[in-house]
């Protein structure tokens, strides 16, 4: 259900930069999602389509990117890339691990269409 809080803040700051931009409508939104974090692309997807209704952001296409998680051993210096769930270091089997990368969520960013483009095409 945290998913609806994040789509949620996704469409306010994607209307609150077509507003700061003179824009008519957000057309597309790229999000960097991590493997590791709890977001589900789908979910997101399905909130978007009934949130953004009314809004500057309406029919925006959301573009997700996945990024993989890399760990580092902090025992053997060992960083290798996550494949499924969180296992102990391949090298030594030691569980003191720092995450690298993963636990992202971001907004890489947000094309808009600002007014004097509305009457081209």
């Amino acid at each position: 259900m945290h998913e609806l809080a994040v789509t949620e803040s996704i469409l306010e700051l994607a209307n609150q930069a077509a507003s700061e931009n003179g824009a008519s409508r957000v057309t597309e939104i790229f999000l960097t999602i991590g493997q590791l974090s709890s977001i589900v692309a789908d979910s997101v997807q399905f909130y978007w389509d009934h949130i953004s209704k009314g809004t500057p952001s309406e029919g925006a296409i959301l573009h997700f990117e996945r990024v993989p998680a890399r760990l580092h051993c902090k025992d053997c210096g060992e960083s290798y890339q996550l494949s499924e769930e969180l296992l102990p270091c391949p090298a030594c089997g030691s569980i003191a691990l720092e995450i690298i990368s993963g636990e992202e969520l971001q907004i890489d960013h947000i094309e808009i269409m600002k007014e004097k483009d509305d009457t081209t095409g």
